[in-house]
């Protein structure tokens, strides 16, 4: 089944989510901002997105650049993971994963590749 980590609150998301649906195929929504991920769905997802952490943090994001930003390069991997659970808006979005390929919806056409 297909899941796709979603934030209703942004437009790219919703756009990746109307493609999920338009592809008529059983998929489940998970609101991780509602319903944090576990450690090791997050690093699953880094698996599966076959790229660091750092790839996925939104850094434009207020807690970002007020918390991370003047250490990034300092920061290990599970320092970057760990601060993603913590603060899960910094979880770039929306997400997408079918089976054992998964891919960061930005542009949101992106996810039709793996559906």
């Amino acid at each position: 089944m297909i899941k796709i980590y979603h934030n209703p609150r942004c437009s790219k998301s919703r756009q990746g989510l109307d493609i999920v649906k338009e592809s008529g195929k059983e998929y489940e929504v998970v609101e991780y901002l509602k319903e944090p991920l576990t450690a090791d769905e997050l690093k699953e997802i880094l698996k599966l997105l076959n790229i660091k952490p750092i790839a996925l943090v939104r850094k434009n994001e207020k807690i970002w650049k007020e918390n991370y930003k003047e250490h990034e390069k300092d920061l290990s991997d599970n320092e970057i993971t760990n601060a993603m659970l913590k603060q899960p808006k910094l979880i770039e979005r929306p997400i997408v994963v079918n089976e054992d390929k998964a891919v960061i919806g930005r542009p949101p056409e992106d996810i039709k590749g793996i559906l």
